[in-house]
């Protein structure tokens, strides 16, 4: 065991944000820690880190643990240098390598060899010091700081640069890729994947599989908590539940231990009303008066379960109010910048959009996705090219930066005023379906949080109704709960769609098709996120193909590439299929431990000596092949 938190309660003021909650962490683990806005996931994770106390309770670790702590949005400051930075992770093999530097000019100098005892001595010190330099990743150091920095999106950022002269977004990547130079034990990273791309996301991803240390994991992105985590914690009602599996594992237990829940209740509920019933016809007569006293004597004796309630989210759905033309919009080698004196950041970005389309833009960061939504809403002049719009286009525009909330108004305010002749009780229902009720509506714009700022700008975008949807980074800002149900509401939606996201997740279930642009033009993809990596790595192994095997026909090259992509189908499939076993396996062996241990508290086992002992060895042994399938299972994860 890493870390232990016991009971740990915080209150701001006096509202409570955490009330006795408890984790463990073991080593490797890896762990997604999910719950609504303002569940108390950052105050709990600043507690592990230290870096703020609980009002009661403890975090017990051993004194040497190094545990590595990345803020929300908490960027590096002061004057050094990129390189600066990285190089202050590692702070004792500086000091080894100058030691061994010193070394290397006495053994060089002609005077140590004039005393050939002390100069035996020097080299034989030198060995030393250059074995454990060795050891500890000394001579690896260079590498693994231009390996980082170049998967964090840092590679042609020259080494001298001030970090003072970075965006907050810059900063903040730098933090973490410092962090990941230090190498902690425990890794406790808040919302990790703000400002990454999509290309450093993947990065990222690959490398946190492979850590050596314990993570725990606070973010939105679905996507890459499937790809990291093995476990999910849930903070839900101030109360900590632990699931085993990945976001996507997590989702399918919850969903069906609601449903187990909402069961029982309803067993119960049809139960006790048979017994009042019952009780109800037969106590009055003499007859069957004893049973119904002793039904009644049994029915108070039954602990009432509570109606599992699903927790209140948002409830929306967009809709049209008239149908736009078939060709809804082109573009044409168009080239834009966001202000006047900046060069383009693009040029020759091409495509059409036809009318029903989820055209999704991506692309890294910088290579200009919101200056090309801007310029669409004519918010910005192209420089070149040209945009047109087509017949009977109504357009609704989302901004990330929420610029065009007045901080000055109210919640309802703000609806209110887009939309002046809408009755104030049907403003208040739309605002109550985003999570805005009673006082809440009262509540000035500069006082919300990032999501709620982004629930106040999607009520307008829905009553809006609107046939184009224009979206920059709609998920941005909401919590997972709130994700679902835009997907959800964006799916069922009849008009056309742009938008720019790095979430993957939204974009593999909305897109069904990809513009990926870059600085000279863009590239067309057919189908979501995964489709498009999957013909990107198609293409890319029928380009090796075809180069290895000039002396052969372009067809056999592209024969040879749809064999080799067959073949990683086929082992991605028998993979999956394990990793599907392997879960089942879990989900089966710990309902029987369950089961064996409530039989073992049960008064009847705790007295039998025999029975007690065979159910414990039974539970071991269950214990030991749960242990064994969570290790196969971990090994699927990974590969």
């Amino acid at each position: 065991m890493l870390l232990q938190a016991s009971s740990i309660t915080k209150h701001y003021g006096v509202t409570p944000v955490l009330e006795g909650i408890s984790l463990q962490i073991n080593e490797r683990d890896r762990i997604g820690l999910v719950g609504v806005n303002g569940a108390g996931k950052s105050t709990f994770l600043r507690i592990l880190a230290g870096e703020i106390v609980a009002d009661t309770g403890a975090v017990s670790k051993p004194r040497e643990l190094k545990i590595g702590y990345l803020a929300q949005n908490g960027g590096l400051q002061g004057h050094r240098t990129i390189m600066e930075e990285m190089n202050s992770a590692f702070g004792p093999l500086l000091e080894q390598e100058k030691a061994l530097q010193l070394m290397e000019e006495r053994i060089a100098d002609p005077v140590e060899l004039e005393n050939a005892e002390r100069y035996e001595a020097l080299l034989a010190q030198y060995a030393n010091l250059s074995e454990k330099f060795r050891e500890s990743g000394g001579y690896e150091m260079k590498n693994r700081v231009r390996s980082i920095l170049h998967g964090m999106g840092f590679g042609e950022f020259p080494p001298d640069t001030e970090v003072a002269s970075l965006s907050g977004g810059q900063r903040t990547r730098l933090a973490l890729a410092r962090l990941l130079l230090v190498q902690p034990e425990l890794l406790l990273l808040d919302e990790p994947t703000n400002h990454l791309d999509i290309d450093t996301l993947t990065w990222l991803e690959q490398y946190l599989r492979s850590y050596a240390g314990a993570m725990v994991i606070v973010s939105h992105d679905r996507y890459f908590l499937d790809a990291t985590v093995t476990a999910i914690v849930e903070i839900e009602r101030h109360e900590a539940t632990r699931y085993t599996g990945n976001y996507s594992r997590f989702m399918d237990l919850k969903a069906a231990a609601f449903s187990q829940q909402l069961k029982l209740y309803e067993q119960q509920r049809k139960e006790i009303s048979r017994m009042e019933d019952f009780i109800q016809r037969n106590i009055v007569r003499a007859s069957t008066t004893r049973r119904a006293q002793s039904r009644r004597n049994a029915l108070e004796r039954i602990e009432r379960l509570e109606k599992p309630n699903a927790l209140r989210q948002a409830n929306f759905s967009f809709t049209t109010e008239r149908r736009s033309g078939k060709e809804v919009l082109r573009v044409i080698n168009c080239s834009a910048a966001p202000k006047e004196e900046m060069p383009p950041l693009f040029r020759n970005v091409s495509f059409e959009v036809k009318r029903g389309e989820r055209v999704a833009l991506l692309g890294p960061n910088g290579v200009g996705k919101t200056t090309l939504l801007r310029a669409l809403i004519n918010k910005l002049p192209v420089r070149g090219g040209v945009i047109e719009w087509g017949a009977g286009v109504s357009l609704g525009y989302y901004d990330q930066d929420q610029r065009e909330l007045n901080p000055a108004n109210t919640v309802l305010e703000e609806v209110w005023s887009a939309y002046p002749h809408q009755p104030e009780a049907e403003i208040r229902t739309v605002l109550g379906n985003f999570l805005f009720s009673g006082d809440d509506v009262r509540k000035k714009i500069s006082a919300l949080s990032g999501g709620e700022k982004a629930r106040v700008a999607l009520s307008k975008l829905m009553l809006l109704k609107a046939n184009v949807l224009l979206l920059d980074e709609p998920t941005n800002h909401l919590d997972l709960m709130s994700r679902e149900v835009l997907e959800a509401a964006l799916d069922e939606y009849d008009g056309t769609l742009v938008f720019v996201s790095h979430d993957r997740y939204f974009l593999n279930r909305i897109a069904d098709r990809v513009v990926e642009m870059s600085p000279n033009g863009a590239e067309h993809f057919l189908g979501n996120y995964d489709e498009m990596v999957a013909k990107k790595q198609q293409l890319k192994e029928w380009e090796a193909s075809k180069n290895d095997s000039s002396e052969k026909s372009v067809e056999e090259s592209g024969s040879s590439s749809y064999e080799a992509e067959k073949q990683a189908k086929r082992e991605d499939r028998a993979r999956n299929r394990k990793r599907e076993q392997a879960e089942a396996d879990i989900s089966r062996l710990e309902e029987e431990i369950a089961a064996l241990e409530e039989e073992m508290a049960s008064p009847e086992i705790a007295t039998d000596y025999v029975k007690l002992r065979e159910k414990q060895a039974e539970a071991e042994r269950k214990q030991n092949e749960l242990d064994e399938v969570f290790k196969v299972w971990e090994a699927l994860m990974e590969d």
